[in-house]
């Protein structure tokens, strides 16, 4: 068989392997710790539904005129334990009310990064906040498939392309199934996330028991890393942290992200989430440092939903040059010599690595 897309374009989303009637597809990670299709080519049997729910692969459909708004939870403990606004725990908390499901990235007791489901209120903060590591949405598939059938509402949040290859899988539009995707800047390494864990343990000598990516406690809107690590805490600016300075530098992302087509405030999604750039210049009242989120509704679902928790929200609509950034114009640019340096970074310390990237 032919391959359906280019190794270089695969956003390891797993949708095809999930598809796969034949089992015939495994998703294999990679010596950069992405995960990528492997087809057993007896098991084949050229049926093409891999290539019909690769969200690469989809031609856009035309979506309503979307509406552009700027919010803030009116509760500051929910803004706290959130990325930005605080717009997903009311998001989700509204459909969890209705019976419904939600889907979303948590951090595992190991360090790693998966999708999972919740059920309950008191589950949503495993689910918010911000994971810079690519996610795995392998066993979501046939979970939120069975949801639906049964006629729960689901809510699925993720990067564009998870979100994408969920519609796709689920065969387009589904009343009871919403999709909020994330302002994304691209997805780093599983692979250098875990060397990262492994030295910082090495150096605090114990197992880290807590990572926060985006640290609200100087109401700087989150630029602060902090951590648990041996039963100390570790606390820094983004700045300063290895980690962090290492994906902002585009080092550590996925070799798709590069040439993503979903970096752009055209999407499939019921919505759009993210933080809201220059919002001292739009509404400067809400530049507190405590966050503001952007959304992006599209559509009659995302409006109705919208609708239904407005009032748990400070908002206000605006245009859709206020809300404008780097990662809704285009994609995470190349660093160069990426493929090098990431070859160097398995045999060398992160450190080491780092420095060089400095020095190119």
């Amino acid at each position: 068989m032919k391959p359906w897309i280019q190794r270089s374009q695969c956003c390891g989303c797993a949708a095809c392997a999930a598809v796969c009637p034949f089992g015939a597809i495994r998703m294999k990670t990679d010596w950069e710790g992405f995960l990528y299709p492997k087809v057993n080519k007896r098991k084949c049997r050229d049926c093409g539904l891999c290539a019909e729910v690769c969200p690469v692969k989809h031609e856009k459909q035309a979506r309503p005129e979307p509406v552009y708004i700027g919010a803030q939870a009116k509760s500051d403990a929910l803004r706290f334990g959130s990325a930005s606004g605080g717009v997903f725990p009311i998001l989700a908390g509204y459909v969890l009310s209705q019976n419904g499901v939600v889907f979303g990235a948590a951090m595992e007791e190991d360090g790693s990064v998966r999708h999972r489901e919740i059920t309950k209120a008191e589950e949503i903060p495993l689910l918010q906040k911000t994971k810079y590591v690519q996610s795995d949405v392998s066993n979501c598939y046939l979970r939120i498939k069975g949801h639906l059938e049964a006629g729960r509402l689901v809510l699925f949040t993720g990067t564009p392309c998870q979100c994408q290859a969920v519609r796709l899988y689920m065969g387009g539009e589904n009343e009871k199934l919403l999709l909020a995707d994330l302002v994304c800047y691209g997805v780093p390494s599983p692979e250098v996330w875990k060397r990262y864990r492994r030295e910082l343990e090495k150096r605090y000598k114990g197992p880290m028991t807590n990572f926060c990516f985006r640290d609200k406690r100087k109401k700087d809107n989150g630029r602060t890393v902090s951590a648990r690590v041996g039963g100390r805490e570790y606390v820094r600016s983004m700045e300063k942290d290895r980690f962090c300075r290492l994906y902002f530098k585009n080092f550590s992302i996925r070799p798709s992200c590069f040439s993503c087509e979903f970096c752009t405030t055209d999407r499939e999604s019921d919505l759009t989430m993210g933080d809201f750039w220059g919002i001292e210049n739009v509404r400067p009242e809400y530049a507190d440092g405590m966050g503001t989120s952007l959304l992006i509704l599209r559509g009659e679902r995302a409006a109705r939903l919208f609708e239904a928790v407005k009032q748990k929200f400070r908002y206000f609509c605006c245009q859709r040059e206020d809300i404008l950034q780097p990662r809704l114009c285009g994609p995470t640019p190349h660093p160069g010599k990426r493929r090098v340096l990431m070859k160097l970074n398995r045999l060398l310390p992160l450190y080491i690595t780092e420095w060089l990237l400095r020095r190119r």
